[in-house]
């Protein structure tokens, strides 16, 4: 028995009871408690400069031996339009999407999963990274990073 849920909000969470009758033992129940979390995005502020290595961890909480069983995808965005960078599969190679004019060959999946891009430029300054980690179709942990980059 299956009680399927769709389009699940946070007030769906509580608990939940399945009971049947059987013969000849009587009614048998079981209780789950259904906690639904909202989806959360960190935003993080990084500071570099000019002609630097800049190196942006995933999500700041959690360590690579979390994410390394699930996909994750790092994408860069500018007024409102995101450009996929790269994308990790679990126990795969990442794929580079080197369609990018700005991003090419400057960037790099760290052995963290932390997206290395080098060198940095002026034209980095104010671009917001994204990193997704889908532990779940329905369920994506993500994190953003506005990039400050500064002159000598």
């Amino acid at each position: 028995w299956a009680l399927h849920l769709k389009n699940v909000t946070v007030s769906l969470s509580g608990q939940y009871e399945c009971s049947f009758a059987t013969y000849p033992y009587g009614t048998k129940a079981a209780k789950i408690q259904l906690i639904v979390m909202a989806e959360e995005e960190q935003h993080y502020v990084k500071e570099v400069w000019l002609n630097q290595t800049l190196e942006i961890p995933c999500l700041e909480d959690m360590t690579s031996e979390n994410l390394i069983n699930y996909p994750l995808k790092w994408l860069v965005g500018e007024n409102g339009r995101k450009e996929e960078l790269v994308t990790k599969e679990p126990s795969c190679p990442a794929v580079y999407r080197n369609g990018s004019t700005l991003y090419g060959q400057r960037v790099r999946l760290g052995l963290n999963n932390a997206l290395k891009i080098f060198p940095t430029k002026i034209t980095d300054d104010g671009r917001v990274f994204s990193c997704h980690v889908v532990y779940h179709p329905e369920r994506v942990q993500k994190s953003s990073t506005t990039v400050r980059v500064f002159g000598k």
